[in-house]
């Protein structure tokens, strides 16, 4: 029996604990944190600066290991990766997205697009239709030539956003995509990471203080001195 989307386990986090440093300068980021995420599920995650937000998505993308717990991604044990399995996993499963854009600003928005296929040996033809067809998804099939020199801080974020989903990724994680973006330009981007999860079929987690991405997600996951507080 072919079991149901929804009961598809993209995120499955146990007992997760993660300390810096040691002795009386020690801090503990995540204090056994366990977390199930399904997919095709976008969870907000919120929590002031410090709470250990960014600790959370860093482990559950890859980017930083727990001293303790189990950490399994689209159904794989990431403790039993080395930094190899790691970083396919990154480039094969986990898209992320950050508020600094991260652009490459010698090239065009298309090319910026297309970068992680070109990492992967994407023919051109295949890699170009893939990151035009993305541009008009996110609002910016007119502007594939532009450099981020020539383009608004939204504009940026759209771009990265279209590049973060070009590799079809399972589980995209976003770290106040909004950060420094105005009001308006902030919620036209939130509105259209809900609309590529729906319109891409993947998961999604994004940290965000903002109430508007809040009222999109269809959960709500806060964090508090390491802890999740509220399922």
């Amino acid at each position: 029996m072919r079991i149901p989307r929804f009961y598809r386990l993209i995120v499955d986090l146990h007992s997760v604990s993660r300390t810096y440093g040691s002795g009386h300068s020690a801090v503990a980021a995540l204090r056994d944190v366990s977390l199930q995420v399904p997919e095709g599920e976008l969870v907000a995650l919120a929590g002031r600066s410090g709470s250990g937000k960014t600790t959370l998505l860093n482990i559950i993308g890859g980017l930083d290991r727990p001293d303790h717990g189990e950490v399994i991604v689209d159904g794989t044990d990431l403790a039993q990766l080395d930094e190899a399995g790691l970083e396919r996993v990154r480039r094969e499963t986990v898209a992320f997205i950050f508020q600094g854009f991260g652009l490459v600003p010698e090239l065009t928005a298309m090319e910026n697009v297309g970068l992680p296929l070109r990492l992967r040996r994407t023919p051109p033809e295949a890699r170009e239709r893939r990151a035009a067809l993305l541009l008009d998804l996110v609002g910016l099939g007119e502007q594939g030539e532009h450099r981020p020199d020539e383009m608004s801080g939204g504009q940026m974020q759209r771009v990265a956003i279209a590049r973060a989903l070009a590799g079809s990724p399972r589980l995209l994680i976003a770290d106040e995509p909004t950060g420094q973006l105005d009001t308006e330009t902030g919620l036209a981007v939130m509105a259209l990471i809900r609309g590529v999860v729906e319109a891409e079929g993947m998961t999604a987690i994004v940290s965000t203080h903002d109430p508007v991405m809040i009222a999109l997600a269809d959960r709500v996951l806060r964090i508090e001195d390491g802890m999740l507080i509220d399922d």
